[in-house]
């Protein structure tokens, strides 16, 4: 099974009742072979521009794993159901998401040491006030 991002953007109506179109959405993925690993509600927001009438929306991205077969059949499920009004299925880079969590381990490690290495400098020096 291959992973995938899909980005889901939901009526701006459904705002009070997301829950069933979420779980209508979700029934899709795991109906054809799909396992939701996690989902991310941003919220309503705004449109770049109008789509089906619509300014607004709810993005809710999920990631999936799902056979690479039944990535056509998903997306045919999403664009006959009513309450998505716009979505991206996408495969992330791994090995890029891999390095790029390496590289900010990394970056936060040498701001540790500098961050003791700065206190320790100021608790050591005296002002000419106090000598």
């Amino acid at each position: 099974m291959n992973q995938y991002e899909i980005a889901v953007l939901y009526h701006p109506d459904l705002e009070t009742d997301l829950e069933k179109a979420t779980v209508k959405v979700e029934k899709i993925f795991t109906d054809n072979g799909g396992n939701v690993v996690a989902a991310d509600n941003w919220g309503k927001r705004k449109l770049a521009y109008t789509i089906k009438k619509q300014d607004f929306a709810i993005y809710v991205i999920y990631t999936v794993d799902v056979p690479a077969e039944m990535v056509r059949k998903i997306e045919g499920l999403l664009n006959i159901t009513d309450e998505v009004v716009r979505f991206l299925i996408t495969k992330p880079d791994l090995n890029a998401i891999a390095k790029a969590n390496t590289a900010k381990a990394e970056k936060a490690k040498k701001a540790a040491e500098r961050g003791d290495r700065g206190d320790d400098d100021r608790e050591d020096r005296s002002t000419p006030e106090e000598e």
